[in-house]
């Protein structure tokens, strides 16, 4: 069964179809989703992280947030303060650059932890002298954390600060926790925000490429050609999210489920908004046996595409699989309210 289905903005994109149900499954059905070139959109790139696989291209200059150190234009474009906030922050010693880089000053990343908390509160109002309190008392809790990334959680109602740590709770002040200001996010946005560019030419060639090869990844005999054709995208703009999905693809119709889940998720971390490649990681997983697994990243998939008729029938099935039959039934009707007709809709109806 080949079907075509388009997504909101995606520029292009590439579901891996299974289901298992009284009819069996069959892991060469596929979804190929093709989008155009009139969708591009700029793709922000991830953390460098070390390859599972052999197959995983390296991402270029990609930014340790814990060790690197920022300026002040690179600050206002990350948090979206104007030069004026950042100045008056500086001048009433709420948050003040604690580096140099390259003889100027410069802020690192427990600064931008500050300076971000301290963004959140002005942002709801919250009296500047307060700020500075708040701020204050965050950064005496700070030393205390050795491994921020995996270590700090910062909350707030918009008035008082929290700092958790896998150590203990260092409460400045309490209160009702509303906000939550996530530091492994704020990483995520530094590469995110303040990623390398990559050329408007580059980008297009690039695309012109993952055309050339989305039109030759459904058949094995030319799946080196197309694979060939990802690669050379993926050299020109390692920023291309959708590219990483449907190689993955390539990967899992040669049943190298490491290697296709290894590109999966390079293509969230680049995209994190991808249905596709969610859907395919809950794929990959239900067909592992790990219902569990699966469950969030079919409900990722639904988040993204609220349409996406293929994730609600499988999320149904990895409930069913995870011994969940009650929450299943929502997906189910969910499901056949999007595809009212046909072999799958009957098999809906049959677990109802």
């Amino acid at each position: 069964m080949l079907r075509l289905a388009v997504h909101g903005e995606y520029s292009a994109g590439v579901a891996i179809m299974g289901r298992k149900g009284k009819c069996g499954s069959d892991e060469n059905k596929v979804i190929h989703v093709d989008f155009g070139s009139a969708g591009m959109r700029d793709i922000a790139p991830a953390p460098e992280q070390t390859p599972t696989t052999s197959h995983l291209p390296p991402l270029q200059d990609a930014r340790e947030p814990i060790t690197d150190l920022f300026s002040g234009t690179e600050v206002c474009r990350l948090l979206g303060l104007s030069r004026g906030q950042l100045r008056s922050l500086d001048r009433t010693g709420v948050v003040s650059p604690s580096a140099r880089r390259r003889g100027r000053r410069a802020y690192t990343f427990t600064d931008l932890i500050a300076l971000r908390t301290a963004s959140q509160l002005l942002s709801r109002r919250v009296r500047l002298r307060d700020v500075a309190r708040a701020v204050a008392l965050l950064r005496m809790a700070l030393p205390r954390v050795t491994r921020p990334l995996s270590e700090l959680r910062v909350v707030s109602d918009g008035q008082r600060v929290v700092v958790q740590t896998q150590d203990g709770t260092f409460e400045p002040c309490t209160g009702q926790m509303l906000l939550d200001f996530d530091v492994k996010s704020l990483r995520n946005d530094v590469v995110r925000v303040l990623r390398p560019t990559v050329s408007r030419q580059r980008q297009r060639s690039a695309f012109e490429l993952y055309v050339q090869a989305s039109q030759l990844d459904e058949d094995p005999a030319t799946f080196e050609q197309a694979e060939m054709l990802y690669r050379r995208a993926i050299e020109l703009d390692p920023y291309l999210a959708i590219a990483y999905t449907n190689l993955g693809n390539i990967f899992f119709r040669r049943q190298d489920d490491d290697a296709a889940v290894a590109m999966y998720r390079r293509a969230l971390e680049l995209d994190g908004k991808q249905a596709e490649a969610q859907y395919n990681l809950g794929y990959v997983m239900l067909e592992r046996g790990e219902p569990a697994e699966a469950i969030p990243y079919f409900r990722a998939a639904i988040q993204a595409d609220p349409g996406f008729a293929d994730a609600y029938f499988n999320l149904a099935m990895a409930y069913e699989q995870a011994g969940e039959a009650h929450s299943a039934r929502h997906f189910w009707r969910r499901y056949i309210e999007l595809e009212p007709n046909g072999t799958w809709a009957e098999i809906a109806r049959q677990h109802l």
